[in-house]
């Protein structure tokens, strides 16, 4: 370790961790790219070619020319991921409140004489499994 300084360290670390920062964000790029609806077929081929072939270049020139739209398009993907999970939950809450909710309503009309206790037993598993 006496021949490579620890300043030395501190540098392939920085260096290691911007490379990682641009593959990062040249694969950011290339996600949205194919992500963005409104491009049709030969400009997402003509940007993809031009990130890929000339990459420092072409990913500058696409965050100056299209970098707010992808920013619009990321908060839009955020917000339906979102909406889609709100609705997962919802739906799997149930819209009575759940189960407890729904044995609660057996329970009194197992009460009221309006089914059996065999019925009542029947629709208990049925919701608890």
């Amino acid at each position: 370790m006496d021949d490579y300084p620890l300043l030395n360290l501190f540098w392939t670390m920085l260096w290691l961790f911007l490379w990682i920062m641009w593959f990062f964000l040249l694969f950011k790029i290339i996600t949205d790219i194919f992500r963005d609806h409104t491009m049709s077929g030969w400009g997402k081929a003509g940007w993809l070619i031009f990130v890929l072939i000339l990459p420092f270049l072409g990913v500058f020139v696409y965050l100056i020319a299209r970098g707010k739209s992808m920013g619009e398009r990321d908060m839009k993907q955020m917000q339906e991921n979102e909406a889609a999970f709100k609705q997962y939950v919802q739906q799997a809450a149930g819209p009575g409140g759940g189960s407890a909710d729904e044995l609660h309503k057996l329970s009194a009309l197992k009460d009221k004489g309006d089914i059996t206790q065999e019925e009542f037993d029947r629709a208990k598993a049925k919701l608890l499994a």
